[in-house]
């Protein structure tokens, strides 16, 4: 970066507020002696930064503790972030659901909202359902919309980095859809659109089962698999964003495509007919052996698909979620299969968030939004080139 000079004055007091800013956050109504003692700055900047950061509304001053107020003479001031003078939220947009979550700038959960969409819906009806569930969780909680600093989306797709999604077979109008233009008309705020398994990934890191990892797979299990990374901590997508597009590597050897991968019939299943496939594993385990050879299939693919990331990857973790984490028999398959292939075998589980896992991800990309902007943190886990 080169030596900080003083010859930008603006710049260190920025660095100042930042440093400030984000020791508050991290601690319990601090005094100004506690503040001087985290940054290393010196009391009068400490004093001069905290001022500013009330009269920006950012932080007030907290009522001193139990004990304090009895003691003689005046107690020491102390201060807090004002979390609730912002707040973010995280969209899932899936196929057979739409949910949102909301929270303060210290992204604990305040708010949280479905609805149920068909598979069929049009972009145009998904988009209105994802806009009602957002209305309604913004009226419950008394937030006004205006309150809102970012707003973090996961989709089904490969997405650019404006939000376009640049394909996306699995929803209805949905390849080439300008999703993120589409959102920002409801919003006065920056609107982040991420892939819903690289959302869930980092989902998973921040208050997950990889949260003491950062090198991780998290695979979207379905008929169609997709999967996101984090590589030393840092959400992978890849040079156009297609990282993990898993789903795909039957085409390498041709082989049967997922739609008939499940079937027990001369007809292919509808990848997003959930409740068909969870017939063939329930007959499945009623002793049918067409259904049996299905899932025997089913999970051979799963298990390959995941291997080649694994091989490729190395990570630590493989967190396994989706509707087919549901199912039985999907772990003990993968773990004994990638010991098989792996030098290394990872740990393999399960989600720890379920189905909350992608609005999770993505309320936690509009936290990585905020801290840019605030924190001046340099290296978040989702930021994009």
């Amino acid at each position: 970066m080169g030596r900080l000079t003083g010859g930008d004055p603006s710049l260190l007091r920025r660095i100042n507020s930042a440093v400030v800013l984000h020791a508050l956050r991290g601690a319990d109504t601090p005094t100004l002696t506690d503040l001087t003692r985290i940054t290393g700055l010196s009391r009068p900047t400490v004093e001069g930064v905290v001022e500013g950061l009330i009269a920006d509304g950012l932080v007030t001053e907290a009522a001193p503790e139990e004990g304090e107020a009895r003691r003689q003479g005046r107690p020491a001031r102390r201060f807090r972030f004002r979390a609730e003078a912002g707040h973010l939220l995280g969209i899932e947009i899936g196929a057979h659901r739409v949910a949102a979550l909301l929270s303060g700038l210290d992204g604990r959960i305040i708010g949280a909202g479905s609805r149920e969409v068909s598979e069929t819906a049009s972009a145009d009806e998904r988009l209105e359902r994802v806009r009602s569930v957002v209305t309604d969780v913004l009226r419950r909680a008394g937030v006004a919309r205006g309150s809102l600093r970012a707003v973090g989306v996961g989709s089904p797709g490969i997405v650019e980095a404006d939000g376009t999604v640049r394909l996306g077979t699995a929803l209805p109008g949905w390849t080439g859809l300008a999703l993120g233009e589409r959102l920002r008309r409801s919003f006065r705020c920056p609107v982040l659109v991420e892939n819903d398994a690289n959302a869930a990934a980092v989902a998973e890191h921040w208050k997950g089962a990889a949260a003491d990892s950062d090198d991780i797979v998290f695979v979207l299990a379905g008929l169609s698999p997709g999967a996101g990374s984090l590589i030393g901590g840092r959400l992978h997508r890849g040079f156009g964003g297609a990282a993990g597009e898993i789903g795909a590597l039957h085409l390498l050897g041709r082989e049967v495509t997922p739609e008939t991968l499940l079937s027990t019939t001369d007809e292919p299943l509808h990848p997003l007919d959930e409740q068909a496939v969870a017939a063939v594993f329930a007959l499945a385990r009623q002793g049918d052996v067409r259904a049996q050879a299905a899932v025997d299939r089913f999970i051979q693919r799963l298990v390959h698909d995941v291997a080649a990331l694994v091989l490729a990857l190395d990570p630590e973790v493989v967190i396994v979620g989706g509707w087919a984490a549901g199912l039985d028999g999907v772990l003990d398959p993968l773990r004994a299969q990638l010991s098989r292939f792996c030098l290394r075998p990872p740990r393999v589980t399960l989600s720890l968030l379920g189905e909350a896992a992608v609005a999770t991800g993505a309320l936690r990309l509009a936290l990585d939004h905020l801290e840019e902007q605030l924190f001046a943190i340099e290296g978040s886990v989702t930021g994009r080139r």
